[in-house]
């Protein structure tokens, strides 16, 4: 009997790691979905005062009038949060589980003659965990300064369009985004392979290197359109 249970628990805990590394994957490809989308507004910010303030406040009237006013925007940053709670939530416990199967030796089980560091190959996965820490951080300073004007180091504006153009203007609050950016991009080169992975998408070599191909294209063009604004704002090309 007692062989038996030992085994259904492994089983289950063994499942239950498949369910998590399964609700990274998920959670982090809905994240990576809604940066693009986000990118994608931002860049509206060379259409001027009047496109970038009329693109903000449609996305508030989205579903009217069958949902209230900002009712969809709403919607999605509800997802959004259940999305960076869950993902949190799966990367700690699978890290936490790492630590106590090896005695907190983490990947060094992992470790051969051709990767003494362990299961850690590419500097964006052993970025992977500070990385997404920093991010983290980033975020909550992000929703304070642009989207709730709480932090205003330009100057508090009604407009979304002139609260950006006030921020990029500072050479330390673009510093902060170059250097939270290239965090990010880190993370989403790494994740975004380990989410399809994750997700039984790498089954042959020739698809490996095409999810590798396809997280590195992401990331940059995720990088490079949200470097954008603040560069060209704070070069004065955007007043």
């Amino acid at each position: 009997m007692g062989t038996g249970n030992e085994a259904g628990v492994r089983s289950t805990a063994a499942r239950s790691s498949v369910a998590l590394h399964a609700a990274m994957a998920v959670t982090g490809l809905i994240m990576v979905l809604f940066l693009l989308a986000h990118m994608y507004g931002n860049l509206k910010v060379f259409e001027g005062q009047e496109g970038f303030d009329g693109y903000a406040a449609y996305l508030r009237e989205i579903g009217q009038p069958l949902l209230p006013y900002a009712g969809a925007l709403w919607i999605i940053r509800v997802i959004l949060l259940a999305s960076v709670l869950a993902h949190i939530f799966s990367a700690f416990t699978l890290w936490h589980r790492s630590r106590a199967a090896t005695a907190g030796k983490g990947g060094w089980r992992y470790e051969s003659r051709g990767n003494r560091r362990g299961v850690q190959r590419s500097y964006s996965s052993f970025t992977m965990r500070w990385g997404g820490v920093l991010i983290g951080l980033f975020v909550i300073y992000h929703v304070l300064n642009l989207s709730a004007d709480y932090i205003a180091p330009g100057g508090t504006s009604t407009s979304p369009y002139q609260r950006m153009v006030n921020s990029f203007q500072i050479w330390w609050v673009v510093l902060s985004y170059v250097v939270a950016l290239i965090a990010l991009s880190f993370h989403l080169r790494h994740g975004i392979w380990s989410a399809f992975a994750s997700l039984g998408a790498n089954t042959s070599v020739a698809r490996r290197r095409f999810l590798n191909q396809l997280a590195t294209v992401v990331a940059l063009l995720i990088l490079v359109g949200f470097l954008i604004p603040p560069l060209v704002i704070f070069a004065g090309w955007v007043s």
